[in-house]
C-alpha cells in the first residue's frame, strides 16, 4: 500500500510540475523532499561539504531546466539520483584533471580530505569506514553508498547507473571484500 501511495504521490507532484501554475510550489516540494538524500548520495561522493552543496545546487537546477523531458518512466526520486550521481562524477573527473591526479592518486586524495574535514563528527571507526570507501574504485563506491546507505534497492540502483542487476551485486560484493580487506590491513 505504501508503494502504492508513493507512486500516486509522484504522480501528482510530476502532474503539478508540469503544471505552470502549481511548478514552482509543487518544485519547492520536490526541493523540500529531496534535498536531504541527495545531498547524503553527493556528500559520499565528492567528501567535501562545500562541493556537495554546490553539486546539489546544481543537481536541483538541472532538474528545473529538464523538468518537462521528465516522461515519468522511472520514479521522481531515481531521475533525481541519476542527475545527482552524473554532476558528481563529472565534478571528480573535472578534478582529477585539475589536479592532475591518476585515478590511484585519487584515492590517497580523498583519504587526505576525509582526514582534514571539519564537517564530519563520528568517532575512528566511522572514519575508518570513510576512508576504507574511499579507497574504492568510483563504481565500487557509487554502488557501496547506494546500498549499504541509502539501502535502495539493486532494481533502483540498476535504473540509476544503467547496470544490470548481476553485475551490480557483484560489484557490491566486491566492494564489501575490499572495505574488510580494509580494516584488516589497517589496524
Amino acid at each position: 500500500m505504501a508503494e502504492e501511495t508513493s507512486k500516486y504521490d509522484d504522480r501528482d507532484l510530476v502532474a503539478r510540475l508540469r503544471n505552470p501554475s502549481t511548478c514552482r510550489d509543487a518544485f519547492g516540494e520536490v526541493i523540500r523532499l529531496y534535498t536531504e538524500p541527495l545531498y547524503r548520495q553527493i556528500r559520499r561522493m565528492v567528501v567535501s561539504h562545500d562541493d556537495a552543496n554546490d553539486l546539489l545546487q546544481n543537481t536541483f537546477l538541472k532538474a528545473w531546466q529538464s523538468i518537462e523531458n521528465f516522461r515519468g518512466e522511472a520514479k521522481l526520486s531515481t531521475w533525481l539520483h541519476k542527475i545527482a550521481i552524473n554532476e558528481s562524477v563529472s565534478f571528480l573527473e573535472r578534478e582529477r584533471k585539475r589536479l592532475n591526479l591518476s585515478i590511484d592518486d585519487e584515492e590517497s586524495h580523498l583519504i587526505n580530505q576525509i582526514e582534514a574535514d571539519t564537517y564530519v563528527d563520528g568517532d575512528a571507526l566511522a572514519r575508518k569506514l570513510r576512508e576504507a570507501i574511499a579507497s574504492l574504485p568510483e563504481k565500487q563506491r557509487l554502488v557501496f553508498n547506494m546500498r549499504f546507505y541509502d539501502e535502495m534497492k539493486y532494481e533502483q540502483i540498476s535504473e540509476i547507473l544503467g547496470t544490470s542487476v548481476g553485475a551490480l551485486k557483484a560489484s557490491y560484493h566486491l566492494a564489501a571484500k575490499k572495505i574488510q580487506q580494509y580494516f584488516d590491513e589497517h589496524d
